[in-house]
C-alpha cells in the first residue's frame, strides 16, 4: 500500500511538471503569436502611450491598425498617423472630418477639449483602427525590448525543462 501511494505522488509530481511546462511554452507562443501574425495579414500594432483616447482606449492597449485608401475613412472612425513625417512619433485620435478635397483629416483625442489645431494630411495617415485591446500593449512591449526577449527565451527553457523532468518521473515509475 505504502508503495502505491509512493507511485501515485510521483506520477502526480510527473503530471504537474509536464503540465506546467506546457502551460509555459504554450503562453509564449500565444503571446509571440500576438506580435506575429497580425503583421503577416497587414496590421500594424502599437501601444497606447498618452491618455488622450481615454476611456474608450486606456494607455497600455493594444491597437490593431490596417492601412487602407484614405478617402474612405468616415467620420467618428479612429486613425492612427504620424505626427509629422519627420519624427516617429505615431498619434491616435477619433477623426472629426474628413476633408477628401484637401487630403487632410480634422482630428480630435477623446479626452481632449478642443480638435487638435493642425489637419493631418493624408501623407501622414498610417490606418483606421480595428481593434483595440486595452493592457495588452504594455506586456506586449515589454516582450518585445531584450530583457523580455530573454525572459521568454528563459521562461520556454523552464518548460523544456519541466517536461523532461515530468517524463523521467513518470518513466521512473514504469
Amino acid at each position: 500500500m505504502r508503495n502505491a501511494n509512493r507511485q501515485s505522488r510521483k506520477s502526480a509530481g510527473g503530471r504537474i511538471c509536464s503540465v506546467t511546462g506546457t502551460v509555459l511554452i504554450v503562453t509564449v507562443i500565444l503571446l509571440c503569436s500576438l506580435l506575429v501574425l497580425p503583421g503577416m495579414t497587414g496590421f500594424h500594432m502599437y501601444n497606447v502611450l498618452s491618455g488622450s483616447m481615454e476611456p474608450a482606449i486606456p494607455v497600455g492597449s493594444l491597437l490593431y491598425v490596417r492601412s487602407g485608401d484614405p478617402e474612405q475613412v468616415e467620420d467618428e472612425d479612429i486613425i492612427a498617423f504620424y505626427g509629422s513625417l519627420e519624427d516617429s512619433g505615431i498619434i491616435t485620435h477619433r477623426v472629426v472630418k474628413n476633408n477628401v478635397v484637401s487630403g487632410t483629416f480634422t482630428t480630435k483625442g477623446d479626452a481632449n477639449d478642443k480638435e487638435d489645431p493642425t489637419p493631418v494630411s493624408y501623407d501622414n495617415y498610417i490606418g483606421r483602427v480595428t481593434l483595440s485591446v486595452p493592457y495588452v500593449g504594455r506586456v506586449l512591449t515589454i516582450m518585445t525590448s531584450l530583457e523580455g526577449k530573454i525572459a521568454a527565451a528563459c521562461i520556454v527553457g523552464l518548460g523544456v525543462i519541466l517536461n523532461v523532468i515530468g517524463g523521467r518521473i513518470g518513466n521512473k515509475e514504469e
